[in-house]
């Protein structure tokens, strides 16, 4: 929860930022960064009904999370500006549509997919659960539906969700009612949950491999330091 403390608050408004991996619950977290539907109650406890800035640098996590966190804040009475700094991947990309304005540079990222699930059990099982991920796809698909540029088809949206489509800002902003402003130097979310996709860009590969690689050499030096 430290994480998630409303940060920059006035008497008008106030920031909060969803830079981690969206997760259930507190036991569910791997890093201070990541957040979960109660955190987010209760750091919108402190604030009211003033202004909300709200930033987002995720490659998403639990749909679950994800569906109530955009709820909560869809119930916030205050005006909510969504900042896409780098990325809103998954269900990160449905928190953003609760913005009532949403922003995204030219060169920070929307991806887009059809919900995913691991399940064990017999046939009828599997079968439950694939029913299960097509009516969770469609409460997504009325989130985006909401947000939809005019003249562009939901259709569209879903063909794009059914091959996983990462859109830069200037792509969404053809689809969907964004504000596409000129391109920042926030680098895009880029963790392990990535390897989980299936067309994420060549840049963020390259730019996954670099940190990968200085990760790497920071543990050889640890390690070398130990050993003097």
């Amino acid at each position: 929860m430290d994480y998630l403390k409303i940060k920059n608050s006035t008497e008008n408004q106030a920031d909060l930022y969803f830079y981690g991996d969206i997760v259930g619950d507190e036991w569910s977290k791997w890093a201070d960064t990541d957040t979960a539907p109660d955190d987010v109650l209760r750091a919108l406890d402190q604030i009211g009904n003033k202004k909300l800035n709200i930033y987002i640098n995720s490659a998403g996590g639990s749909v679950f999370a994800g569906l109530a966190i955009y709820n909560i804040l869809k119930r916030h009475k205050g005006k909510k500006t969504v900042y896409i700094d780098g990325l809103a991947a998954s269900i990160a990309s449905v928190i953003a549509m609760a913005g009532d304005k949403i922003v995204i540079p030219s060169n920070a990222f929307l991806m887009i997919h059809k919900p995913w699930n691991g399940v064990v059990g017999n046939a009828n099982d599997l079968r439950k659960m694939a029913d299960d991920l097509d009516r969770i796809e469609e409460g997504i698909m009325n989130v985006y539906a909401d947000k939809l540029n005019e003249g562009v088809d939901i259709e569209t949206i879903r063909e794009m969700v059914n091959t996983e489509t990462w859109l830069n800002g200037s792509e969404a902003g053809k689809y969907f009612n964004l504000e596409v402003t000129q391109a920042n130097n926030v680098a895009a979310c880029i963790t392990d949950r990535i390897k989980n996709y299936d067309n994420v860009p060549e840049e963020l590969i390259e730019v996954k491999d670099t940190i990968d690689n200085q990760n790497n050499e920071v543990e050889k030096l640890k390690m070398q330091l130990e050993l003097l």
